[in-house]
């Protein structure tokens, strides 16, 4: 081709690339970012079972240094003193789940730490005296309190995987299957309602179906699903119209002796709700009134439907259902987690390195009692 006609062949395809340029329609923008979720709450936390009250909680020295591991204690559920009962011979530095279950039995899961790429599990059935270890998980729990529970009546384990899995066990945990990925709950007609981008809590309803709790896209709708056996159904609370317009997140969802208690928070920031919810059989429920510009660290389950909370702002509140939420004075120095008691007391466990300070409230008084000290033996530099 000689020069005159390279030019006229390149004057004919240029306009014809502006023309259709020009046609084409403009890229779509992109869709503002979601709103991040809260972080999931401290696995600093207590539970009320028939054997009393378990608290799981960090001690020792820095993380980054290996020096910190997760110690248990038990009240018994006729007694006011705590008791270490932290399960031996298995490395807890990455944190302990629990799992109440019927008279003294407790299981505990262990969340992979250094080299552990898997989480072992290990049963009580005397109160913490002895432990027996169960079928571990071949995979790492996830990094919420409500990652483990054992099915009221039949022994059977559900297990939230760091993933996003939710896998299930018989009793004893000697076979492990999955029982539902985010993605298959998202395409599920509940979950594509919801929008549901993350699951957070996996529990059993008071008859023992599987309920799974996470974060909804869509504003306003709670992302609380029960399993009926054949698909997932939306089972989560109504939100008040005040803020049905917020996204919501279910920071926690524990099995107690009354049923179902779940705290979910409307929206994110400082300008965040949280609320309290209550179901006797997980799907009918009643809601807290909200409390404003909280955003959760610990909470903990007592007797009686009792939560307590220790929020970002270092505050410590109680609510029962029914009931609005009560403010505790100002929480003693180190308080890891609260401790809900009989009749509307309240204990703060505080921690300083391997001293455990447990400090009492009773309804009416303006300050904390100190009422025990525990020294627990911490190894250190034994994980290095």
């Amino acid at each position: 081709m000689n020069k005159p006609r390279r030019l006229a062949v390149i004057a004919v395809i240029i306009p014809g690339l502006l023309l259709a340029a020009g046609c084409s329609s403009p890229p779509a923008p992109l869709p503002p970012p979601a709103p991040a979720a809260p972080p999931a709450p401290s696995l600093n936390t207590s539970l009320d079972t028939p054997a009393g009250t378990w608290a799981a909680m960090v001690m020792g020295g820095s993380a980054a240094q290996e020096n910190a591991f997760w110690e248990l204690f038990i009240r018994p559920a006729a007694g006011t003193r705590w008791t270490l009962v932290t399960p031996p011979g298995t490395a807890d530095n990455g944190g302990l789940v629990l799992a109440g279950s019927a008279g003294q039995d407790l299981v505990t899961g262990f969340r992979p730490s250094q080299d552990l790429t898997f989480s072992p599990l290990i049963q009580t059935t005397d109160s913490g005296q002895a432990w027996s270890s169960l079928n571990p998980l071949d995979a790492a729990l996830a990094s919420t309190p409500d990652a483990l529970a054992v099915q009221p009546g039949g022994g059977q384990l559900l297990a939230l995987l760091a993933d996003g899995t939710a896998e299930q066990a018989p009793s004893g945990g000697t076979t492990w299957s999955v029982l539902a990925t985010r993605p298959a709950l998202a395409a599920t007609p509940s979950g594509h309602r919801c929008g549901l981008t993350a699951i957070t809590a996996a529990s059993y309803t008071p008859a023992g179906s599987p309920i799974l709790a996470g974060t909804c896209a869509r504003p306003g709708t709670v992302g609380i699903f029960t399993d009926d056996g054949s698909t997932w159904q939306a089972a989560g609370p109504a939100i008040p119209a005040a803020l049905a317009g917020r996204d919501i997140t279910v920071r926690r969802l524990t099995r107690t002796a009354q049923g179902i208690t779940a705290l979910l928070t409307a929206g994110t920031g400082p300008g965040a709700n949280l609320l309290a919810a209550w179901s006797a059989d997980g799907s009918h429920w009643t809601l807290s009134s909200p409390l404003g510009g909280a955003d959760l660290t610990s909470a903990s389950f007592g007797p009686g439907g009792t939560t307590a909370i220790i929020t970002t702002a270092n505050r410590g509140l109680t609510i029962t259902a029914g009931s609005s939420w009560q403010p505790l004075p100002p929480l003693p120095a180190g308080t890891a987690t609260l401790a809900p008691g009989p009749g509307s007391t309240t204990q703060a466990l505080a921690v300083d390195r391997g001293t455990l300070t447990v400090w009492q409230h009773a309804p009416g008084q303006a300050t904390w009692t100190k009422g025990q000290v525990l020294t627990v033996p911490i190894p250190y530099g034994s994980s290095s």
